[in-house]
């Protein structure tokens, strides 16, 4: 398990947070890259795709209830067009539902994790190292 007060460097680590709470978006992007992680956010379905075409991620952490479209459709089509560049990128479902009908869907969908609202932060850090395949601190 983290320790949030360790340094837990993620330097290199480039990461798409898409979510419509901007509290969340504030709270991702100082945890990440206080730890040296690139992190670029968006507000909206919408705002991810404009994003992905120019940045590409390690890891997408997204919320699945976001404003303009659900975000097992945004998975989808994020997938489709990283395949097309030869790559896929791990995703992290981070939801305030705990239904398992949504969670259930969501690993469908595609998404690697599953995590509800509020997030152990010490749990997303290791879930990211995870899937970000950082032996070191997985």
């Amino acid at each position: 398990m983290f320790n949030y007060n360790q340094s837990m460097p993620f330097k290199g680590l480039r990461l798409l947070v898409v979510d419509d709470d901007p509290d969340t978006r504030i709270l991702l992007s100082f945890l990440f890259e206080s730890d040296g992680a690139e992190i670029i956010t968006a507000a909206s379905a919408g705002d991810a795709l404009e994003i992905i075409s120019l940045f590409k991620p390690d890891i997408l952490i997204s919320d699945i209830y976001l404003p303009d479209e659900n975000g097992c459709s945004l998975l989808k089509k994020i997938r489709n067009l990283e395949a097309k560049r030869g790559r896929r990128i791990p995703a992290i479902a981070l939801t305030a539902s705990a239904y398992d009908e949504d969670r259930t869907r969501a690993l469908s969908a595609g998404y690697d994790i599953y995590r509800c609202k509020p997030i152990d932060l010490d749990d997303l850090c290791a879930t990211v190292a995870s899937l970000a395949r950082l032996e070191q601190y997985a």
